[in-house]
């Protein structure tokens, strides 16, 4: 049951953001997708595997990337229109609210922690996008150009 929870919440999410930048319709269910996909890998790797959230941000982001660059070429619409909302799921917001909560109620060595977390999150999401990135263009280079 939680199982199904996390993928339509996270799906709905990935929506709801998608809507608000103004994502186009045709695509809203895409970028759902992408979102549900980087989460589930996210979720799935933390409940079954526990790496770590660096290692699950890093391969969550690495599957959204995956995903919506298969999806921007089978649309041929713009990347960024599934990367963008699909990223929802995966960024610290708690962690970043819990950093500026501890920097306002003085306790700054808690803020620190909160902020360094908040910053490798964020670092280890932006490394799954590159090399998301690279595996698509050793793909490129590969398969599809030996077509």
């Amino acid at each position: 049951m939680e199982i199904l929870i996390q993928a339509s919440f996270s799906y709905l999410a990935t929506v709801a953001f998608a809507i608000i930048i103004n994502v186009p319709r045709r695509n809203l269910n895409l970028a759902g997708w992408a979102g549900l996909i980087g989460w589930m890998t996210y979720w799935g790797l933390m409940v079954t595997v526990h790496p770590g959230r660096m290692l699950a941000n890093l391969l969550g982001a690495l599957a959204i990337g995956l995903a919506a660059m298969w999806f921007a070429r089978w649309q041929k619409t713009p990347v960024i229109l599934f990367t963008i909302p699909g990223l929802v799921p995966l960024v610290p917001g708690a962690t970043a609210y819990q950093a500026v909560r501890a920097l306002v109620l003085g306790e700054r060595a808690d803020a620190g922690m909160y902020f360094v977390r908040v910053v490798l999150v964020a670092g280890a999401i932006a490394v799954g996008f590159m090399l998301a990135q690279l595996v698509a263009e050793l793909m490129y280079r590969t398969v599809w150009r030996a077509r």
